[in-house]
């Protein structure tokens, strides 16, 4: 498949520009309210926040980053006219557990990697245990940012995502998904392999960005499932993206380490069936996600936009 069949190829340089604005926007709101929760200042119940363990969190959240996530839950809870402050409180929650989830990845006993988003790993930054402690932090402090009333929902709405949430990022989800990682560089799983570990390694957690938007709208079952499909679909794109900038981009464009599945043995679908394959399933899947945002016309532009983004971007 050539480039010019990609989908971001279609959208105008306006509707381009819109899109990147308003990714930077909501990305420097994420930022500047993470820069709150990870003040060094105890809440009720809580005796003492140590600063280094502090410094080590804010290393491994403020920097930098396109905050894809936190962007899918604000802005399909935008969909709804959801609440802005509670969709920004848990999209924030979101990206505390999305960066834990880096920092332990980078470990040595996982991904062993020194460098994310061009700065060192915590670990490099500050130590091993360190890190550990800092990711086990950003875990917890996700489901209180949530739970905490200050979210402003109705008690109902906070344990539905709670629920979402840990289901999301669990044993079933994105922690079983890098077990399932783990295993792969001992024993090659074949095609639905890759995509089950795929789904649940990266594409829960942006399902379930998609679909917090609808909790916290308190929007029908139905929407709140069409929104987690259209996660399921972008979020198999994001890694198929992914897979293939590890094959064809370098490690500056990239920020981090490039050509780390190959070297450690692992198997992923651009590798398996090659770029072009890998573009044309992109094509594809970015149509279906587009495909069930119909129903909401104009509103759902820049879901369409990020989904597009997703599929083509080059880092």
């Amino acid at each position: 498949m050539s480039e010019c069949r990609l989908p971001l190829a279609a959208m105008s340089k306006d509707d381009e520009i819109a899109f990147e604005s308003a990714l930077f926007m909501r990305a420097a709101a994420v930022e500047t309210r993470l820069r709150q929760v990870l003040d060094g200042h105890p809440l009720a119940g809580e005796i003492s926040r140590p600063e280094r363990l502090m410094a080590a969190m804010r290393h491994g959240v403020l920097n930098g980053g396109k905050r894809l996530r936190p962007f899918l839950v604000m802005e399909s809870a935008a969909l709804f006219s959801a609440d802005g402050d509670a969709a920004l409180r848990v999209a924030a929650a979101l990206e505390c557990v999305h960066c834990y989830s880096l920092i332990h990845d980078d470990l040595p006993a996982m991904d062993d990697d020194d460098l994310r988003r061009g700065q060192p790993t915590v670990h490099k930054a500050f130590d091993e245990a360190t890190a550990i402690l800092a990711g086990d932090a950003l875990l917890t402090l996700a489901f209180d940012i949530i739970a905490d009333e200050a979210t402003g929902l109705p008690a109902e709405h906070r344990a539905a995502l709670v629920l979402a949430l840990a289901r999301a990022a669990g044993a079933g989800g994105m922690v079983g998904g890098q077990m399932l990682d783990l295993d792969a560089e001992r024993r090659r799983p074949d095609e639905a392999g890759i995509i089950r570990l795929q789904a649940m390694k990266t594409g829960a957690l942006i399902r379930f960005a998609c679909e917090a938007g609808a909790i916290v709208a308190g929007a029908p079952p139905a929407d709140r499932e069409r929104l987690a499909e259209f996660g399921s679909a972008i979020g198999l794109a994001f890694q198929l993206a992914d897979d293939l900038l590890d094959l064809t981009a370098d490690a500056k464009q990239m920020g981090k380490a490039t050509n780390k599945d190959a070297a450690a043995g692992k198997a992923t679908l651009a590798a398996l069936h090659g770029p072009d394959w890998a573009r044309e399933q992109l094509h594809g899947l970015i149509d279906q996600a587009q495909a069930l945002l119909e129903p909401y016309g104009e509103q759902a532009d820049m879901l369409n936009a990020a989904a597009k983004f997703v599929a083509t971007r080059n880092s």
